[in-house]
């Protein structure tokens, strides 16, 4: 395998919504402070971003809109529309400058991977999965993954799968490829019932050729590690064997975990390295190891998000960590300056030996998390090929 990429500029933290926003840099901050002193960035090389232009953004995002991001940015006075300025997307000073560089370093790490330079990548400061063409939502400015997958496609990517496993609805993304039969997109992530965007249901399908691309499982509130687990791999492999991609990528929000503030689905850091392995075996099996791996959501920023994006960079590396490594005393100490309120981990797991087991799905409905696999498969499998009630595909 070649030497891995790791985007990073530290100007990428000026993306700050402000002090009180849920989407804070101190996570980003954190992470890439914790993943150093453990070694794992040694086997990396980084890949500094440049601002993405306006007309590669405009690949994804409306002329009027990226205008309006750029006029917010200086903070002039004034309705600005397009979902900025509110609670959720506030303006700042370098709003635009920021957010189109986080975008550049997804789309730097896609041409990479596309070109052979590298065949993983990660951008953990990405995975802004909820910005749509023409407005911001979801604390997401410009949609840095719709355009790394934008910009495989450009250079002749074939086909690109898309896995999402934040715990909310990857709806920008499915909807900048809803009718494009070239990308397939899977979104695992709590029922929009209970949780913004309210969006992803299995009956949201494709359209048009791209029918059976749009992948979305529905889980219940309250779901855990074993569960999860049980959901994606009765879901997601079936169809990305089907699908055939040349390229993978991913976003892997934090914010399924039990402590996030902001969704209630109830898994542990155990859980999501567990995800982790298996997105690496299907990048393995089904790409040739071709894996951009992107941040997201995670609103635990000294808890959570450090030890479980540390745990994918080094997973994407190929040099796992030992979940029951010590947490450093330097990032003890950094982490303690920043949040002294916060009671910090002492390991990078949460007790377990790391790896979660689970029992595989058999076709029956046993389990509250059977109803949302059945659902998913019962209209997706058919369309591909695959039959909806053998465990097997």
């Amino acid at each position: 395998m070649t030497v891995p990429l790791v985007v990073w500029d530290p100007r990428m933290l000026g993306y700050d919504l402000g002090g009180h926003h849920p989407l804070h840099p101190l996570r980003w901050e954190l992470t890439w402070a914790l993943a150093g002193e453990l070694g794992v960035l040694d086997g990396y090389e980084v890949l500094e971003p440049d601002v993405a232009d306006d007309e590669t953004l405009g690949g994804i995002h409306t002329p009027a809109y990226i205008a309006a991001v750029r006029h917010a940015s200086g903070e002039f006075p004034g309705a600005y529309g397009h979902g900025l300025g509110t609670d959720d997307n506030p303006i700042f000073r370098g709003m635009h400058e920021n957010a189109a560089l986080i975008a550049g370093g997804s789309i730097a790490a896609a041409r990479a991977v596309a070109s052979g330079r590298a065949q993983r990548a990660v951008n953990f400061c990405g995975g802004l999965h909820h910005a749509m063409a023409d407005y911001a939502s979801g604390f997401c400015i410009y949609n840095d993954a719709a355009l790394a997958i934008k910009a495989l496609l450009d250079v002749g990517v074939a086909k690109v799968a898309y896995i999402d496993v934040d715990a909310h609805h990857g709806d920008g993304v499915q909807a900048a490829f809803y009718d494009d039969p070239r990308v397939l997109t899977v979104s695992i992530h709590e029922s929009p019932l209970t949780l913004f965007p309210g969006t992803g249901f299995p009956s949201e399908l494709g359209s048009g050729a791209a029918q059976g691309t749009a992948v979305n499982v529905a889980l219940p509130a309250g779901t855990s590690d074993a569960a999860w687990l049980r959901a994606f791999h009765a879901v997601v492999p079936g169809l990305v064997r089907a699908f055939r991609p040349e390229v993978l990528v991913s976003q892997q929000g934090t914010d399924s975990h039990r402590e996030d503030p902001l969704a209630d689905l109830n898994l542990t850091i155990d859980g999501q390295r567990t995800s982790y392995l298996a997105i690496r075996d299907l990048a393995e099996q089904f790409t040739g190891g071709r894996w951009v791996a992107l941040g997201g959501g995670g609103y635990s920023p000294v808890r959570v998000v450090p030890r479980s994006w540390t745990n994918l960079l080094a997973i994407v590396a190929g040099h796992d960590l030992d979940p029951a490594t010590p947490m450093p005393p330097g990032w003890i100490r950094e982490a303690s300056l920043a949040r002294p309120d916060i009671e910090l981990p002492s390991e990078m797991n949460e007790g377990t030996t790391g790896l979660v087991t689970f029992e595989r799905w058999d076709g029956a409905i046993e389990m509250t998390v059977d109803r949302a696999i059945a659902d998913t498969r019962n209209k997706l499998y058919p369309l591909h090929g695959l039959d909806p009630h053998d465990p097997r595909d």
